[in-house]
């Protein structure tokens, strides 16, 4: 659930008013899928707590330092080695969080009742249906490419700016040549469902489900079928060489300007690491 928050917090217009929203903005999102009562509110309230306030101690100044070197890596001039070297740096921070709440999340999930796992279900086909149409799976091949031409111009806007004519060119010519991935993505959305309803079900013995729902969160490409694996790796390659060919043409204003944004994620994390430690000195002199 903090993955899930922090990853709504790219939409914020400032990382320091939705972190220290991010334990309403999480039981939003975990009653809009369960439904939960009064006591699971209250619960899953002390639960997530304690986990956010270790994540403001312990992760936010890592990801500080995290971002300034990508930062440092930006303005030398981005390899394929620097993105690996950053998507690598997201999985495994995830990795840390997994580690620290799955314990937590477990003994929530162990309360979850059969009418609730009904209610995920109702929400899922929800979900699904608007996968479709987002992703255009149910329109021609054609189309689904605008779409993802689409998307990309959109995220480089939000990192680099105004984009030129031939960086428009540039995107809708790599996007022209990519693996269309869409079905397949929709059918690991439906796969991963089902485990889930599975690991659900043998909730008998707390312990086992503890360790089960851990391992399920950590190696969630494990129950990819080969034929999917082989394209999102095909996948992930094309998008590199598509952000690696947009990067090598920035203007030196468009450089500047996805600095400045990282700097101001930077900052939001410093700023909110620094509020802790502002508490628990004030706390300190109390004593």
């Amino acid at each position: 659930m903090l993955a899930c928050g922090l990853a709504l917090l790219t939409g914020c217009s400032t990382v320091r008013i939705g972190y220290t929203q991010l334990d309403n903005i999480a039981l939003w999102t975990a009653d809009r899928y369960f439904d939960l009562d009064e006591q699971q509110k209250k619960n899953f309230r002390t639960r997530f707590y304690r986990l956010h306030e270790w994540h403001r101690d312990e992760q936010l100044p890592d990801y500080a330092t995290f971002l300034e070197q990508a930062k440092t890596r930006l303005e030398q001039g981005l390899r394929a080695d620097d993105v690996l070297w950053f998507l690598e740096g997201i999985e495994q921070r995830y990795v840390v969080i997994v580690n620290r709440g799955a314990d937590d999340a477990a003994a929530i999930l162990l309360t979850i009742t059969p009418r609730q796992l009904d209610f995920v279900r109702e929400r899922w086909e929800q979900l699904n249906e608007r996968f479709v149409s987002d992703n255009r799976l149910d329109a021609s091949v054609e189309e689904q490419r605008q779409a993802s031409s689409q998307r990309f111009m959109n995220r480089f806007r939000d990192w680099f700016g105004d984009l030129s004519e031939e960086q428009e060119r540039t995107i809708r010519a790599h996007v022209g040549k990519m693996e269309i991935i869409g079905p397949l993505r929709h059918e690991d959305r439906l796969r991963r469902q089902r485990e889930f309803m599975r690991l659900m079900q043998s909730r008998a013995d707390p312990g086992a489900f503890k360790e089960e729902l851990r391992t399920w969160l950590i190696r969630w490409n494990a129950g990819r079928s080969p034929e999917y694996q082989q394209a999102w790796t095909r996948r992930r390659d094309q998008t590199i060489a598509l952000l690696l060919a947009v990067e090598r043409s920035l203007a030196p204003e468009q450089r500047a300007f996805a600095a400045r944004r990282l700097q101001r994620y930077i900052a939001d994390f410093r700023m909110l690491a620094g509020r802790q430690e502002v508490r628990a000195a004030a706390v300190q002199q109390e004593r």
